[in-house]
């Protein structure tokens, strides 16, 4: 009989020839918030838990390869202003870039990540997390491309002028004229698309229209837990038509129908006692906490996760799965994949239920690697047809 030793044993040794590609972490705006940037104060060579979800060793220890660090900003940043924070989220991931030369390697391409790999380093990539960091203007989105941003979430937590969110009351119906547009710019650039944090509505209208893969940097199965910020089984079936990738997020709100259920109920009773859900001065977390000791907060574990992936492997099949943690973005992580450090906790868990090492393979590095390729012979197709779009909001939505 095989111990759990072994199939750790068996999770570590695939790891180190197949590392993970993880979709999303947010480390850069950790840093933000509580450093000022000020990487001497929280330095990722040095043990960072209790402060941060992230650094080298837990990198290591957790058999990441390659990383998108999500160059997020919040959406009440808008203009010119989210546009200024997307530029310092990209010189955060710069300033890593070059104090850690040792452990991390730029990456703008799929022969890149693999270089990477080879050299023993972790790749290093950028998404840019809400289409509001473009401020409707596409020579800006191509900008961030030449920055080395390599996709873009189309939404955050609120719609914009031109896609619709998640999370938000429908809007334009999916994409606006315009948002068809960022699109197919997108596509001519070489930036992926992803549909993480978007309406369904939206998910559909940009597979109409991208001629490139698209992704889902963080998102789950909505048939497994019913939020809004996961996929669809019909847009999951739509994948390998289309030959992107759905990356399964660990945040216990998103994985575990309970959590979700309590999460809504702890939403309400801070709203019935007069502060917003999302307050959080002394007073409404007061509140909040009565409220959590009262009815304690469910547990998600890494079985939670493996049941999504499970089922989005059976929906869209395993060329089409990766892993998109959200690491530094979110307060609460399952149990067993507490930080950075758990992908072999997952992929461990995977193995018991009988998942192949050429399909954990697929999950952990090449599906991933190969729709960044995909995405670059897409950008050069569309370039030697046509030249880059100046179309604005106003000329297409009125």
């Amino acid at each position: 009989m095989t111990s759990l030793d072994d199939v750790r044993a068996d999770a570590r040794a695939l790891l180190a020839d197949f590392p993970v590609v993880d979709g999303h972490n947010d480390l850069p705006w950790a840093l933000r918030e509580k450093a000022g940037y000020d990487i001497d104060r929280l330095d990722i060579a040095s043990d960072q838990t209790g402060n941060l979800h992230t650094d080298i060793a837990r990198l290591r220890a957790g058999g990441v390869g390659a990383q998108f660090w999500s160059v997020y900003v919040r959406t009440d940043l808008t203009g010119d202003a989210a546009v200024s924070a997307t530029l310092e989220q990209i010189d955060c991931v710069d300033q890593l870039l070059t104090r850690y030369p040792t452990d991390l390697r730029r990456a703008l391409t799929a022969a890149d990540m693999e270089a990477a790999r080879a050299e023993g380093r972790i790749a290093s990539l950028m998404g840019a997390e809400g289409g509001h960091s473009i401020n409707n203007s596409l020579a800006t989105l191509r900008a961030l491309h030449a920055l080395g941003v390599r996709y873009m979430t189309l939404t955050h937590n609120d719609n914009i002028a031109w896609a619709d969110s998640a999370t938000d009351d429908p809007g334009v119906g999916g994409l606006s004229a315009f948002g068809h547009e960022v699109v197919r710019e997108m596509n001519r650039s070489g930036m992926l698309v992803d549909l993480s944090h978007v309406a369904a509505t939206t998910m559909r209208a940009a597979l109409d229209t991208s001629v490139a893969p698209v992704i889902f940097s963080h998102s789950s199965s909505l048939a497994v837990c019913d939020h809004p910020r996961n996929i669809p089984d019909d847009v999951l079936e739509r994948l390998p038509a289309n030959g992107g990738v759905a990356m399964v997020t660990f945040v216990p709100k998103f994985v575990l129908q309970a959590a979700v259920d309590w999460t809504a109920a702890a939403d309400e009773n801070r709203r019935a006692h007069g502060f917003h859900h999302l307050d959080t001065t002394p007073e409404a977390m007061k509140v909040h906490a009565a409220f959590e000791e009262s009815t304690p907060r469910p547990v998600a574990t890494t079985a939670t996760v493996a049941d999504h992936l499970d089922h989005m492997r059976e929906v869209a099949g395993v060329d089409h799965i990766g892993i998109g943690g959200d690491y530094d973005g979110t307060a609460f992580t399952p149990d067993g994949l507490d930080d950075v450090s758990g992908y072999p906790n997952l992929i461990a868990e995977l193995l018991t239920r009988g998942w192949s090492k050429a399909d954990l393979a697929k999950l952990t590095w090449q599906n991933a690697v190969r729709v960044l390729g995909a995405a670059e012979d897409v950008a050069r197709d569309e370039q030697s047809r046509r030249g880059p779009s100046n179309a604005t909001l106003q000329q297409l939505d009125g």
